[in-house]
């Protein structure tokens, strides 16, 4: 089928009528040129403003899990990342989003935590179908507490509180884990990843939205100047500017 997003989309799992665009778990995007659907980590490129080659050379060390093909089969689940603003904005955002996500995993080779011995099961009326200890971090944002599994989860249209081992299993689907909590979470911060760079806050304000005052506001200084200094390099590799503001 066609969407109204202009882009074309197949069944590949009963749909209760969640939208493609949310829902990649009902929906995959297709194309003469796709290779397999979003959920197994195939896909294609695209028109992401970061090709392979320079993703390769951001993520030298990475771990194979983090394949650029999943990343890229991802980027449907949210169509305004890396696509709203000008080309520089465009660049700014997908350089800031793999800044942290490099910062969170030590260059994208950490696929878990690992310490694994927290508890991060929240009261919640749902729980921790999973066990008590399932909830550790995950994935390129290291997705943890079990409450953010669930909305994730139903964000995605995947059943991540009862099966959170998808995140480190799966590379499309741990992408697309990172990617819903920079387009939607505000986290401890006032305003989501996404709209911080899009919006002319600034790097520094993705900061605070990932770990707030533990980092920001002299909390933890160091920690700081290695996502900075990570987004300066990358911005370099795509060569555009950094905007201002990128402290917190």
């Amino acid at each position: 089928m066609q969407y109204t997003n202009g882009g074309y989309y197949i069944a590949t799992h009963d749909n209760p009528g969640y939208d493609p665009t949310i829902s990649t778990w009902y929906w995959s995007p297709y194309s003469c040129t796709s290779t397999g659907g979003t959920t197994g980590g195939g896909g294609t490129g695209g028109g992401f403003v970061v090709s392979e080659s320079q993703f390769n050379q951001m993520f030298p060390n990475r771990n194979s899990f983090y394949t650029y093909s999943g990343l890229t089969a991802a980027l449907s689940a949210y169509p305004g990342f890396a696509t709203t603003g000008s080309d520089t904005v465009k660049k700014q955002e997908a350089a800031a989003f793999l800044a942290n996500v490099s910062h969170e995993t030590g260059g994208l080779v950490y696929i878990t935590e690992i310490d694994k011995s927290g508890n991060y099961c929240a009261s919640e009326p749902y729980g921790c179908p999973a066990g008590t200890y399932s909830y550790y971090g995950r994935g390129p944002m290291q997705l943890s507490w079990n409450f953010n599994y669930k909305a994730a989860g139903d964000a995605l249209g995947v059943d991540l509180l009862d099966t959170p081992s998808l995140v480190e299993t799966n590379a499309a689907i741990a992408w697309k884990t990172g990617l819903w909590y920079w387009d939607t979470q505000t986290g401890p911060g006032t305003m989501t990843g996404h709209n911080a760079m899009v919006n002319g806050a600034g790097f520094g304000e993705t900061i605070r939205s990932i770990n707030g005052s533990i980092e920001c506001n002299g909390g933890n200084a160091a920690e700081v100047q290695d996502r900075v200094t990570r987004y300066q390099n990358y911005a370099a590799i795509l060569g555009v500017p950094t905007g201002g503001n990128l402290y917190c």
